[in-house]
């Protein structure tokens, strides 16, 4: 059965063209889909007239440029000819001519900027957090924050707080890729992570209203860091207002 409407899933083309190869590559990076060669926009058969050759041809095509292998199936009603091209999902990333595709709704998309970061970074199992950083070395570890961790995390991870070696307490705490420290050690425990990550800061404002702001502070540091400084931000706010509404 030929579906009704394009979907995440679905693309209905009149006739074959190579740049095709995009919504294959598509499909094959989210979560499959079937190409329909001879069906219109609408979903009604049209007809593609070089059924042959395709059948021939496309298998080893699609194989060549993208390393993949589809289902390319023949199909005829009241005498029209179209293909049913079924791409599977594919667990490594998927590229076509060094650019990478996924589906959204019934568009293909190019993946770029930090959306083709993070989906290679999944299709790896791997998150933003957890890619070493080689730059980054241990003597920018902030002890101070360190010792702080410890403290709090006494309760829930046993001895911990007898652990003096921070390279070790690291190993244990999985911020450790190999010999190099990953992304999340900066974040949590740098003396100064925006060295390395200039967006890694808070921001907090006081609004008069929904439009209207009346302060704002950036708050910087290691994630601990921010959470303190937070924490004063609104303490010396809600002290603010209650003296307001005393004084009203």
């Amino acid at each position: 059965m030929i579906p009704l409407l394009e979907s995440q899933t679905t693309e209905f083309k009149k006739l074959w063209k190579d740049e095709y190869l995009k919504t294959i590559t598509a499909f094959a990076n989210t979560d499959g889909g079937t190409l329909w060669i001879g069906i219109d926009d609408d979903g009604s058969v049209c007809g593609v007239g070089d059924t042959k050759v395709l059948l021939d041809t496309l298998p080893n095509k699609i194989n060549n440029r993208l390393g993949i292998m589809v289902d390319v199936v023949y199909h005829i009603n009241d005498h029209l000819e179209y293909l049913e091209i079924k791409v599977a999902k594919t667990f490594a990333p998927v590229s076509y001519s060094g650019k990478f595709y996924k589906r959204s709704g019934s568009n293909t998309i190019e993946l770029n900027g930090s959306n083709l970061t993070n989906f290679l970074l999944k299709k790896y199992g791997k998150t933003w957090d957890d890619v070493a950083i080689e730059e980054f070395c241990i003597d920018e570890i902030n002890p101070d924050t360190i010792a702080r961790f410890k403290r709090l995390a006494k309760e829930r991870i046993p001895d911990i707080d007898q652990e003096n070696d921070t390279q070790q307490l690291l190993r244990k705490l999985n911020l450790f890729d190999g010999v190099y420290l990953k992304r999340a050690a900066v974040l949590l425990f740098a003396k100064n992570p925006q060295k390395y990550f200039i967006q890694s800061h808070s921001k907090i404002g006081k609004f008069l209203s929904d439009s209207e702001l009346l302060t704002s502070d950036i708050v910087e540091g290691n994630l601990f860091e921010q959470v303190d400084r937070i924490l004063e931000i609104l303490k010396v706010l809600s002290h603010t207002r209650v003296l307001t509404e005393l004084r009203d």
